[in-house]
């Protein structure tokens, strides 16, 4: 049958010296920033399914990179990691992500070959922004909605979706731009929420294994209270996290000492 290989990657931000934030824009209340992001991969296979169908996650098969660096040099980190996992004999490969620009970026450049899914619970947040902007004062209109359109998501039917939101579209200019930003997100990522025809293939939809990993691997370590990082000390500390994650802190040691 052979492997599907799965790439993964997400961001969540870490608190750093002030040094480190010289010149660098963030969303404190006078536009400077307290924080840097952490890009976080993961590189994980599967086999097969269950007796019902779901997909099942290849044991021991997760892998982890990270790194505070720009979205160019995480490519090839994430890229490396791959091949070493075995992109080449992959059977098929597969990008999960929120949607992010930088990370369909990513995908487009390194994994040109791969179906990209936008994980699901996050296309049901945007479902659930639309609902609110379009009933804002309507709860039971709002929630019927939200309902009934997370049913059309999860079938795939995306332009379902889109032709009926078009007459609830809001007349106050600043809500109607919000609302149709909204639309565009669906629009421009259709093909990658096919939910239906993903899950018949027996794939994952759900982009969880990075997102708990970057609750785990950065954000218990690095992100208690008072704590600010140096580049080199964030950078060395969650190398290392992914690394022991990984299963691969005792080779780590026997490179260092060869």
């Amino acid at each position: 049958m052979g492997r599907s290989i799965y790439l993964c990657a997400d961001g969540t931000d870490v608190p750093m010296v002030p040094e480190e934030l010289q010149g660098r824009k963030g969303k404190q209340a006078d536009g400077s920033a307290r924080t840097r992001e952490a890009k976080l991969g993961c590189v994980f296979t599967q086999t097969g399914t269950d007796a019902q169908g779901y997909p099942v996650r290849d044991p021991d098969s997760t892998s982890f990179v990270g790194a505070i660096e720009s979205a160019e040099p995480f490519g090839w980190r994430l890229y490396t990691e791959a091949l070493r996992r075995g992109l080449a004999q992959a059977r098929q490969i597969v990008a999960l992500s929120d949607g992010s620009e930088w990370i369909k970026n990513l995908v487009h450049l390194h994994f040109p070959e791969a179906l990209h899914i936008i994980d699901l619970y996050h296309a049901r947040e945007h479902i659930a922004r639309l609902c609110n902007l379009l009933f804002p004062s309507d709860e039971k209109n709002r929630v019927q909605h939200r309902i009934h359109w997370w049913t059309a998501l999860d079938n795939g039917q995306i332009e379902n979706i889109l032709l009926r939101a078009q007459p609830h579209l809001p007349e106050d200019s600043q809500t109607r731009k919000s609302a149709e930003a909204e639309l565009a997100y669906l629009e421009k990522n259709k093909e990658r929420m096919r939910y239906a025809d993903f899950r018949a293939q027996g794939l994952f939809v759900g982009s969880g294994v990075v997102e708990a990993g970057c609750k785990t691997l950065i954000g218990q370590r690095m992100k208690r209270s008072g704590m600010e990082w140096s580049l080199r000390g964030a950078n060395a500390i969650l190398s290392l996290r992914c690394t022991i994650q990984s299963g691969r802190f005792e080779d780590f040691w026997e490179s260092r000492a060869a």
